[in-house]
């Protein structure tokens, strides 16, 4: 019998307080040329019918995602790709967004019709898996259309043999895909690996206007969840609250962590012997980008008039007039540096494959990201020498808190000192 299936629902409807992020999801890409039969296999997989299937090619015009529950791997996000071999203006458009598809994928199948074998496009996609060192699998779909007696030889390692139609070696497909998709090293941790067991953890939460109404933001809902994981307490308040939750605590807490726009007040209110850093700091060394940000924070004394700086949300929300990465960023970055640089702006997918032009590019937390398509900006900057930073980071430096927002981590400090006797 095929695993269960727990739940399938839109990649973007809203995730509720039990629900697994999508960022912290496997993100399972089916890659393949049109008519290959990449949504069969995707619906004979997820047991669902979640892509549209026809015999007309290009009926997958843009890429298709949706977050579900997949034994035994557990919760994913399955992506149906339009055919890398499309055609004309149109078509190079759709390739184009296949191929983006790529930078935030765990693991890849690559669906080829059974009777064709592999074709260049095929081979240029596994040159491309290679390159990211992308975990992948081949699905060679349609094998009931395979003269069977005709002796042809077995698939070798990497490959299987399937059939969307008869359900042939589905269940197969599955453990393989799960296989691939299980982590290989201990699962990252926002917090919990910072703090013991019985810590008091204070998190300072404005109510921010963009969140949705009655609900915390991502960060903070997950970083009281890694908190609580780690058999410690936390304790939430609101800005204005912080210096005297703290004199009445009666135990003094492991660790202050604030969201960045209110740094200043929080590192004021806080006592020079507790440890404090941001939502946003932390979140970027979840992401694997803390050495890299810090680095890169150095770029905004070297900022002059007309300097581009890039800022980037990994998500969509509506702006409010006060907009942290619209109005306050810019604003501090004008006020730290008495420049006036000039600022554009990328939200959700949105990422430029030329950043030659900025002087600086300073990301958010990347809560809606998985690690792989945040590490693939950070390398993209890197490759490119344009130095990268995070809100968090930026709101420390120019609020003159750097060296305590990340005063726990011991190689950035190092790193820290390093760059200043370089100076």
């Amino acid at each position: 019998m095929p695993y269960p299936l727990v739940r399938v629902k839109p990649y973007n409807e809203g995730m509720g307080l039990n629900d697994t992020p999508q960022a912290d999801r496997v993100h399972i890409a089916f890659f393949g040329i049109r008519n290959a039969g990449k949504s069969s296999l995707l619906n004979a997989v997820t047991g669902q019918d979640l892509a549209v299937v026809s015999e007309q090619k290009g009926t997958t015009t843009d890429p298709v995602y949706k977050a579900m529950e997949l034994l035994p791997l557990g919760p994913v996000v399955v992506i149906d790709t339009p055919g890398i071999d499309d055609e004309g203006e149109l078509g190079a458009l759709r390739v184009r967004k296949a191929r983006q598809v790529l930078n935030k994928t765990d693991v890849a199948v690559l669906v080829a019709e059974a009777p064709l074998g592999l074709c260049p496009a095929d081979e240029e996609l596994l040159r491309l898996f290679r390159e990211r060192d992308l975990p992948f699998i081949i699905a060679f779909n349609k094998c009931d259309l395979l003269d069977r007696n005709a002796g042809d030889a077995g698939p070798e390692a990497g490959q299987i043999m399937v059939s969307a139609k008869t359900g042939e070696n589905i269940r197969e497909l599955k453990e393989r895909i799960a296989h691939l998709g299980s982590p290989r090293e201990p699962k990252l941790r926002i917090v919990a690996d910072l703090i013991r067991p019985g810590d008091f953890v204070v998190l300072v939460t404005p109510v921010d206007k963009a969140a949705p109404k009655g609900r915390l933001i991502l960060p903070q809902q997950q970083t009281i969840r890694d908190i609580l994981e780690a058999d410690a307490a936390a304790i939430v308040v609101k800005e204005f609250e912080l210096r005297e939750t703290l004199e009445h605590l009666g135990k003094k807490p492991a660790l202050v962590i604030t969201d960045s726009q209110v740094f200043a007040k929080v590192s004021a209110d806080t006592p020079k012997d507790i440890p404090l850093t941001s939502f946003s700091i932390l979140f970027a060394r979840y992401k694997g980008a803390l050495a890299q940000a810090v680095q890169g924070a150095a770029a905004l004394d070297r900022l002059e008039d007309k300097s581009r700086v890039l800022i980037c949300e990994g998500c969509t929300h509506h702006r409010q007039c006060d907009d942290i990465g619209t109005v306050k960023l810019p604003r501090w970055i004008r006020n730290y540096t008495g420049k006036e640089p000039e600022f554009a702006f990328t939200s959700g997918g949105s990422f430029p494959e030329d950043l030659s032009p900025y002087a600086l590019i300073v990301h958010c937390g990347a809560c809606m990201l998985n690690q792989r398509e945040m590490q693939y900006r950070l390398r993209c900057a890197a490759d490119q020498g344009v130095p990268m930073s995070n809100y968090g980071i930026i709101i420390a430096h120019t609020q003159g808190i750097l060296r305590r927002s990340v005063a726990m981590f011991p190689h950035i400090l190092a790193e820290l000192d390093g760059a200043d006797h370089a100076d």
